[in-house]
């Protein structure tokens, strides 16, 4: 880069200055600059504090950097009752309580010689966060506009590098073109990771496993078998059982063989104990008319069936039934068995295309246009009863909607469902956060069911690694009162099977 190139950005403020010889300092000379110049000191961009304000405390024995214009952004976007808004505030509010505690602890050290995170993250960060404090001028390439914030955030990035040659200095922004922009200069730039419960989502946990052919042989060896409820249940001790989660289906498909499908009903040590499922694909065994198709539906039926099962994640591309088992299971359970007194259904609205501006109405006419899979489950749904003829199935139709209730997540805060059968549709768009507040309205007796498809997140920052359903189905795997099915084979159409294979 050439030097008579640049020109200067507009006077700012930095900090990191290099500590003055008056000052006490709790480890000397060379030793304290070798411990500084071991850790990295990461640079937050607006976005990563906007997305989860407990970012100051992710990065362990690593030094954080809040560059002066992002608590100006901060201050922008505070104002709202969206979740932005109040991850703004909590944002800014933790970095209150860090520079008031510092000032009431520390009366010879001042804010530029960094505040202490480990007081405040119950030991998970040790390393010191720093706050502009300085202001200077900083070079930028004519190419970038000085006004814009990102440039000056690199700017920002470009003195501290400078300034701590030996230092590993990393920008970290959810902002994809920050990075660029960044790279481009010759900066570190990564993404924030911490949030991302896994890198690789083919690792994503499927809720099933298919059982080796030598899985009896080595197994079976003192097998107990007894029968409880309609199942047989198996008491089975090997290798692979430490390796089990509760919930999890276990099945054996081999030609020639009768299919064996089964549920972990509860791991101990190197024992486990295996239950037989019933078999949804037989119309004797129907839901509210409706039967599996394949291996994965019957799984889910199992489970959306179950009393004792609070939280089902399903998982799957359009087309795989994920909706209309729910939906079925629901009906089923609300008004043929009275085990919950209503079904709530709710979803992120959030739009495919353009935005269609301000829908008028009462919560539930406004929700109706987010709606349509509820009514085309319905419809097909209500076809199910071929006996009952037009009146009949007109009564039934009456009946389903008045007990299902439609409602926006928008006005979930501080509610408690009881005895409900609570279904929360494309629930890959919901961030973590999100995601506790909703389950967290369970009250007694209430069953929750989350419905998506990591692959079609329409939320910025958010991706497949980093959405709330993912979140929780890894969170809640294994936990003896949920469960949870990936749905891999279509069911729609052959026109929809093909084209999610060759679009």
């Amino acid at each position: 880069m050439v030097e008579r190139k640049l020109r200067p950005a507009p006077s700012q403020v930095l900090s990191l200055p290099q500590r003055k010889s008056g000052r006490p300092d709790r480890a000397s000379g060379r030793d304290h600059e070798a411990h500084a110049e071991s850790r990295k000191l990461f640079v937050l961009d607006t976005n990563v504090l906007m997305h989860d304000p407990t970012s100051l405390y992710r990065f362990e024995e690593h030094d954080v950097y809040v560059p002066m214009f992002v608590l100006e952004e901060l201050d922008a976007n505070k104002k709202g009752v969206t979740e932005v808004a109040r991850n703004a505030r909590q944002a800014s509010r933790f970095l209150d309580e860090l520079v008031t505690s510092h000032a009431a602890a520390s009366e010879h050290e001042g804010i530029a010689e960094g505040i202490p995170l480990a007081a405040k993250s119950g030991g998970a960060a040790s390393g010191r966060l720093y706050l502009q404090t300085e202001t200077i001028a900083v070079m930028l390439p004519p190419s970038l506009a000085n006004g814009k914030a990102d440039n000056q955030i690199l700017a920002v990035v470009m003195h501290l590098a400078r300034l701590h040659p030996k230092r590993n200095v990393i920008l970290v922004s959810k902002d994809i073109n920050m990075r660029i922009k960044a790279r481009a200069l010759g900066l570190p730039a990564e993404d924030y990771y911490n949030d991302k419960v896994l890198e690789d989502t083919d690792l994503l946990y499927a809720g099933m496993r298919e059982l080796p052919p030598d899985f009896w042989d080595r197994h079976g060896k003192g097998m107990e078998s007894w029968q409880q409820g309609g199942h047989t249940l198996y008491r089975v001790t090997g290798p692979l059982v430490p390796g089990l989660l509760a919930n999890e289906f276990l099945y054996s498909e081999r030609p020639g063989e009768t299919p064996f499908h089964a549920l972990v009903k509860e791991v101990a040590g190197r024992t486990a104990v295996i239950s037989t499922l019933k078999d949804y694909t037989h119309q004797k065994n129907n839901v509210w008319g409706i039967t599996a198709r394949n291996r994965e539906q019957n799984f889910a039926l199992n489970l959306l069936m179950n009393p004792e099962i609070d939280f089902i994640t399903l998982l799957g591309q359009a087309g795989t039934g994920k909706t209309l088992l729910t939906l079925a299971a629901g009906l089923m359970l609300t008004l043929e068995f009275k085990v919950y007194s209503e079904i709530i259904m709710t979803r992120v609205t959030v739009p495919v295309g353009e935005d269609i501006g301000f829908l008028p109405g009462t919560e539930e006419e406004k929700m109706n246009p987010w709606m349509g899979a509820l009514e085309d489950n319905l419809d097909v749904l209500n076809k199910t009863d071929d006996e009952a003829g037009e009146w009949g199935r007109a009564a039934t139709r009456d009946l389903i909607r008045s007990r299902i209730k439609v409602k926006s997540l928008n006005f979930m805060r501080g509610r408690t469902f009881i005895n409900k059968f609570l279904i929360i549709d494309e629930a890959q768009n919901l961030t973590p956060k999100q995601m506790k507040t909703l389950i967290t309205r369970a009250g007694p007796g209430t069953k929750v069911v989350c419905l998506g498809n990591i692959a079609q997140i329409d939320t910025p920052y958010l991706t497949e690694g980093s959405s709330g359903l993912t979140y929780v189905v890894d969170r809640f795997k294994g936990w003896s009162h949920s469960g949870h099915v990936t749905l891999t084979r279509g069911e729609r159409s052959r026109l929809a099977d093909h084209a999610a294979e060759v679009l």
